[in-house]
């Protein structure tokens, strides 16, 4: 292996080390101030390890950032060595700053008077949720539960979200019998506007759908789909199934806000053609980027 090519790699993995720490830095902050400004002073609670934290700042005082340590710590000695090693690495990372975060923003809720609980949920939710998207996008997350539910998944095969949805579940109770329903609710509703939003971030907010076109016109078509979208596309050979004719489907990707022109395109060239779109979750690769991109 060269030199040149040694250097390259090495510079290659410090510049993707020094992405992940800047990712953990932004999004903890992000989360962090979530929780001091908007859910504690609201009364509200959090999923997973910080929701436990933030309970049990409520009934003594402690502050989330040293309850949040506490619990994290022997969480990670026992799925430390059955989780992947460089996710169980930054999470381990993640974690401490997500502490210290809170820990360094514990009051900020009192020069940010938010007086009330729908903003501090709608609010709360969204940074909460653009805090933990940024880390899942970079293969990361603040430890907790989550290393719980993936070592369960190790082990008994049950999905991670399942084990997630049942803990928060019993968080949530907790916070119904100790403040009433009321918190409980909004403690809901800025849940699903975070995972929402960690959902988006996740996957890019102008997500990519898959399109399978059938058409009697298929060079057509095609050429008009990259001449005014400037996408690629492919054609795959298909078999009608009842009529036993040889068809051309025509296979592309594109990007969300492409699909209203892309339509009229199809409609446009070939009325009677079949057309159908799919969210695609993750598109990576060089065929797949639009072209001259």
């Amino acid at each position: 292996m060269s030199k040149e090519l040694m250097e390259g790699i090495k510079s290659k993995k410090v510049k993707n080390v020094l992405q992940k720490l800047s990712i953990i830095l932004i999004g903890n902050l992000l989360c962090s101030i979530a929780y001091n400004v908007f859910f504690i002073p609201s009364k509200l609670l959090s999923g997973g390890v910080g929701g436990m934290g933030i309970l049990i700042q409520y009934l003594t005082n402690i502050p989330t950032g040293i309850s949040v340590l506490a619990i994290n710590i022997p969480i990670f000695i026992l799925g430390f060595k059955l989780v992947n090693r460089e996710f169980a690495i930054y999470s381990f990372i993640s974690m401490f700053v997500f502490s210290l975060f809170l820990t360094l923003t514990y009051g900020l809720g009192k020069y940010f008077i938010i007086d009330d609980i729908l903003l501090a949920s709608i609010f709360g939710g969204v940074l909460n949720g653009i805090g933990a998207g940024l880390m899942f996008r970079n293969q990361m997350s603040q430890g907790g539960l989550d290393i719980i539910a993936a070592v369960i998944k190790i082990r008994h095969d049950i999905n991670i979200g399942t084990v997630l949805m049942a803990f928060n579940t019993i968080i949530i109770s907790l916070s119904s019998l100790l403040f009433g329903y009321r918190s409980a609710m909004y403690t809901l509703m800025a849940l699903y506007i975070g995972y929402r939003i960690l959902d988006k971030v996740q996957t890019g907010f102008n997500a990519k759908k898959n399109v399978m076109i059938v058409s009697d016109k298929p060079e057509e078509v095609a050429e008009a789909i990259i001449e005014e979208l400037n996408m690629g596309v492919t054609f795959l050979q298909g078999i009608g199934g009842y009529t036993k004719e040889d068809k051309i489907v025509i296979y592309c990707i594109v990007m969300s806000n492409q699909t209203a022109k892309l339509k009229d395109i199809v409609d446009t060239i070939d009325p009677n053609a079949l057309l159908v779109i799919s969210e695609a979750v993750e598109v990576t690769g060089k065929g797949f980027h639009s072209l001259g991109v």
